[in-house]
């Protein structure tokens, strides 16, 4: 039962992230703001992470198809990749907020949307999927654990910096804010990959 709970939960990882970087892409048309080109990055990078995530747990959990060994590889590796996505999502979005010409902003009404609802959406998946661990330990849940409270936490940061420049488009205050709140996003996802990453290589030593 908690398998297909995992793999039901992954699954609805996917769907639930795969609208995000879409809508956030084509709001990049109308809207400038280093926070939402950052947020656009790391969506995407993620995404890659969690459809990988899926993959490997589908094929890991089939009773008797993977053998202990071949299990732990897959987990190592899917968890490896999430994490070098979060640092490849970290570090572009860093320098984007360095390089970004941001004097014209536009739009960020669609990227201040899926923020609110990442809020939302991910903090729900980040106590599935602590509780699902919970219950029965797996490499890949508890990463995707991880991954998620880090998703919500960093979409709180946005959704605050996008608010600002939804309010006041022309302020000071709202291009400070614009900065440092993608820094942070960025700083905090390389943290939690760098971290993840690390574990993972300490046990393959």
């Amino acid at each position: 039962m908690n398998k297909n709970s995992g793999a039901k939960t992954l699954f609805m990882s996917v769907i639930m992230s795969a609208p995000g970087p879409l809508i956030i892409g084509l709001g990049l048309l109308v809207g400038q703001s280093s926070t939402q080109i950052a947020d656009f990055v790391r969506r995407s990078s993620e995404l890659l992470g969690i459809i990988m995530a899926f993959v490997v747990y589908i094929i890991t959990a089939k009773d008797g198809k993977c053998d202990k060994e071949r299990k732990e590889h897959l987990e190592r590796f899917s968890n490896l990749f999430v994490g070098a996505m979060m640092c490849l999502g970290g570090m572009l979005m860093l320098l984007l907020a360095f390089t970004a010409d941001n004097e014209e902003k536009g739009n960020v009404i669609p990227g201040l949307v899926i923020a609110v609802l990442g809020v939302i959406a991910n903090t729900l998946f980040w106590r599935k999927y602590s509780s699902l661990n919970k219950a029965e330990p797996n490499a890949i849940i508890a990463v995707q654990a991880r991954l998620y409270r880090a998703k919500s936490l960093v979409d709180g940061c946005v959704t605050i910096a996008l608010l600002s420049v939804t309010l006041f488009p022309a302020s000071k205050v709202s291009s400070i804010l614009d900065f440092f709140g993608s820094v942070i996003v960025a700083l905090y996802l390389i943290w939690c990959g760098v971290k993840t990453v690390s574990e993972r290589l300490r046990e393959k030593g």
